[in-house]
């Protein structure tokens, strides 16, 4: 069940130093709108028992929601979530919730000072009061906001899990736990959530296949005014038919076992679904229990394999061919064991498509060997305002051989490019080190490089005379690569596969070759063979090959070179 928001996070925002640069009207706009499709999925979510967002999601866009209010609308009340309305029977005890933890350091803020600590799996699916008096089931009860909620004793009473007597004859007994799916070795770090909870929801809330019915599962984590050691507590659920509790309930003392365990049950086979772990302490007296109010509790979820957040700015970048990619820097996140503050959105074609702009909130997840990438977008801001772009016309696969500030990216992406091992393979000489020289203004051209002394080298600024004497000796030791390194470094765009068939050992006997002769070669068709001819014939292309035939170290004219 998702937790009422603490109030702290009215002023994460604000502390953070997110507020949106928005005129007042623009402010209120976009706060009636995300606040209106909060409500929505509120609906959805405690009244129909279905949701359209993940958790995740939702309490990451409900935390953006106080941020904005701690900004524009400092002196208002937080926005509480639309709990169900429509329960009617109240709760013998009010159910709590329990506040989550982001991470291992806050669990050891909380654990501090506390004794008798208990941890649970954290089951997903739906939560209910089974109140006994004289050993009867008498109602079992939802959720609902809290205080009151539905009266679903009907369908407990076919549900074989739910045992209708329990051997306590107690004036009025109440259990607290949470109805789930029956899984057979089930396990969270392969196979996720597998919509269990919306199972369960919609058999309790709507007409139920029996069978579905038959296949849910209760687990008991609350017992108010129960037994005050937990080891009892258990010894008397399991004798009353709630054995799971006393199965999966560990002591710990310290973040480390509850790591341990928060671990083990991810990756364990598993009867039930599990979104993390609950750490228990001693609770209230039952007339204390109130909505929100847990302090003896809490939870400490698994890292969701999807993420929300929101679109910083928007970047584009500029590959060695001239094709523009898009970059979103993002307000970081944490995916697994990474920090993501940036993710590509593809192509300007893919962009446009997903019409991603700053402010919107996008999923991120991680795809294969951990690159992050965009799944979607949960929510956008109303004041749609598209960055300002460069334009694709400008860059192609003959443009910025030569250093121009507009050409910095591309010019950039041809030097990191031609210094890969399959390349140059120039050891040690990484993006930042083009950067200086770059800066330095050592750099005219693809090739400048070569004319650069070790003295020179060493008189940039930022570039050490140790690194100075390697970055020299990496330029020199490139003048050894084959021929084909070289034309694979000008960036002639032969696949591979034609490249290692290519007889060709010379500059001379590459330029004579015709739109037909690469025809010849495996990968190249007559489309890819009349654009490699352009390349080779492209002016400043022949000027970089000219000086490479003498001596591999060409000078161009910068000042009347085109892109």
């Amino acid at each position: 069940m998702r937790n009422i928001i603490i109030l702290c996070l009215l002023w994460c925002g604000v502390a953070e130093g997110q507020c949106p640069v928005w005129t007042a009207v623009r402010a209120e706009h976009e706060m009636a709108l995300l606040a209106r499709q909060l409500s929505d999925w509120d609906r959805t979510y405690y009244q129909k028992g279905s949701s359209e967002v993940t958790d995740e999601h939702y309490d990451a866009l409900e935390k953006k929601f106080h941020a904005w209010q701690g900004c524009f609308r400092p002196q208002s009340a937080v926005r509480q979530p639309e709990l169900s309305t429509t329960g009617k029977v109240l709760h013998p005890v009010a159910h709590v919730g329990v506040k989550k933890l982001t991470d291992k350091h806050a669990l050891e803020r909380w654990m501090a000072g506390k004794q008798a600590l208990w941890v649970q799996p954290k089951i997903d699916g739906v939560a209910v009061t089974l109140h006994y008096q004289h050993g009867s089931l008498v109602r079992m009860i939802s959720r609902g906001n809290g205080l009151r909620g539905e009266d679903w004793t009907d369908k407990a009473k076919q549900i074989p899990s739910v045992p209708v007597t329990i051997p306590f004859k107690d004036d009025s007994l109440t259990l607290q736990g949470e109805l789930f799916l029956l899984m057979d070795d089930h396990r969270q770090s392969a196979m996720g959530g597998v919509n269990a909870r919306s199972i369960v929801a919609g058999a309790m809330r709507h007409k139920a296949n029996p069978a579905v019915l038959q296949k849910l599962g209760v687990f008991i984590w609350a017992w108010p005014d129960g037994p005050e050691k937990m080891t009892e507590r258990l010894s008397l659920l399991r004798e009353a038919g709630f054995g799971l509790a006393a199965d999966w309930s560990e002591p710990v003392s310290s973040a480390d076992e509850v790591a341990a365990w928060r671990d083990r049950w991810f990756q364990q086979a598993l009867p039930f679904v599990t979104d993390g772990v609950v750490i228990h302490g001693a609770p209230v007296a039952g007339a204390h229990w109130q909505p929100g109010e847990n302090n003896w509790s809490v939870a400490w979820k698994y890292s969701p394999r999807k993420v929300s957040t929101e679109v910083r700015s928007v970047a584009f970048s500029v590959g060695r061919s001239g094709k523009l990619s898009v970059v979103l820097n993002l307000v970081p996140v944490q995916l697994d064991d990474k920090k993501v503050s940036r993710v590509s959105a593809g192509s300007l074609k893919s962009w446009r498509s997903a019409d991603i702009v700053p402010g919107d909130q996008v999923i991120v997840s991680l795809a294969g060997q951990g690159i992050p990438r965009v799944d979607g977008v949960v929510w956008r801001v109303a004041d749609r305002q598209p960055p300002e772009m460069p334009d694709p016309e400008t860059f192609n696969v003959v443009s910025c051989l030569t250093y121009t500030p507009a050409c910095r990216e591309q010019f950039l992406s041809r030097l990191v490019w031609l210094s890969r091992p399959a390349v140059l393979s120039m050891t040690g000489i990484s993006r930042s080190s083009w950067q200086r020289l770059i800066q330095a203004g050592k750099l005219t051209h693809l090739f400048s490089w070569q004319s650069l002394s070790e003295e020179q080298l060493a008189r940039t600024e930022g570039i050490t005379a140790h690194q100075a004497n390697k970055l020299y000796h990496q330029f020199t030791l490139s003048q050894q690569q084959p021929f084909k390194r070289w034309v694979k470094a000008l960036g002639v765009p032969v696949p591979d596969g034609a490249l290692n068939a290519m007889k060709d050992d010379n500059w001379q006997t590459l330029l004579a070759r015709t739109q037909q002769s690469w025809q010849q070669l495996p990968g190249i068709g007559e489309k890819l063979a009349g654009k490699i001819v352009a390349f080779l014939q492209h002016r400043q292309v022949q000027v970089l090959i000219d000086g490479l035939q003498g001596d591999r170290r060409p000078t161009l004219n910068v000042r009347s070179a085109d892109n």
